[in-house]
């Protein structure tokens, strides 16, 4: 999607379909605990998915350590299946992703916190954004940005934000952009961000990069700060984001 063109399209929740039970990949989920402990260090745990539908989307987890400020995420199980690129972007952009999340060190990171939606809800936008393209027979990739509704609503209770961009993870070393499989799919790691309604309504109204300008001069980086103002005011830090 060109940032000349910003087409907006709208997903009604699918009734016409059952139940597709999907088993966990032991190859996938091997490949990107390997690739998490390659890149950012070890796998302290793997939070398995009880009833899958369509993919059966694990959260492994890294912790946070001295010299790495942060937590990170990240799904195993959207590649299982191949995304649906637009014909144009066919043989381009790869099929395969997987979603990957950076939280800061005071994050509640156990499941009795998740059970209050102010602490759950990024882990849920990771379940929610690796099955929306094979739900919807369509893709993801990086700047594409999804409101929570139509209007849309806070992510949570309390939350500023009300939807995410997806983004290229940042933070980490380059490598970990690009994960390949044992049977040779390449996968891209994704990362998003929350976004604020008026940051949203940038993004669809004159695309990409005014917004990233704006993330950047805000220092907002990857690693998700729940409490952040919109970068559309406020003071001028450098970020992550200015494109090169």
């Amino acid at each position: 999607m060109g940032d000349d063109e910003q087409r907006i399209y709208r997903y009604e929740q699918r009734t016409d379909r059952d139940l597709e039970p999907a088993p966990g990949d032991d190859a996938t989920i091997a490949a990107v605990g390997a690739h998490l402990e390659r890149h950012i260090g070890p796998v302290e745990t793997v939070f398995h998915e009880i009833v899958s539908d369509l993919v059966h989307v694990d959260i492994h987890m890294v912790l946070p350590a001295p010299d790495r400020p942060y937590a990170a995420l990240m799904t195993s199980g959207m590649s299982d299946r191949p995304m649906t690129l637009p014909a144009e972007l066919d043989g381009e952009l790869s099929p395969h992703a997987e979603i990957c999340l950076l939280l800061p060190p005071d994050w509640p990171l156990d499941e009795d916190a998740w059970q209050d939606e102010r602490h759950y809800w990024p882990i849920r936008w990771m379940k929610v954004l690796a099955r929306f393209p094979h739900e919807y027979d369509s893709w993801l990739g990086a700047w594409h940005t999804m409101p929570n509704g139509d209007p849309p609503d806070p992510v949570a209770p309390g939350s500023p934000f009300v939807g995410v961009m997806l983004a290229p993870p940042l933070t980490p070393p380059p490598e970990f952009g690009t994960l390949e499989l044992p049977d040779g799919r390449v996968v891209t790691v994704l990362t998003f961000l929350p976004l604020h309604a008026d940051e949203m309504e940038l993004k669809v109204r004159s695309g990409a990069d005014p917004l990233l300008e704006a993330l950047d001069a805000a220092g907002v980086g990857d690693v998700l700060d729940g409490a952040r103002p919109s970068a559309l005011g406020g003071r001028r830090r450098r970020g992550l984001f200015r494109r090169r």
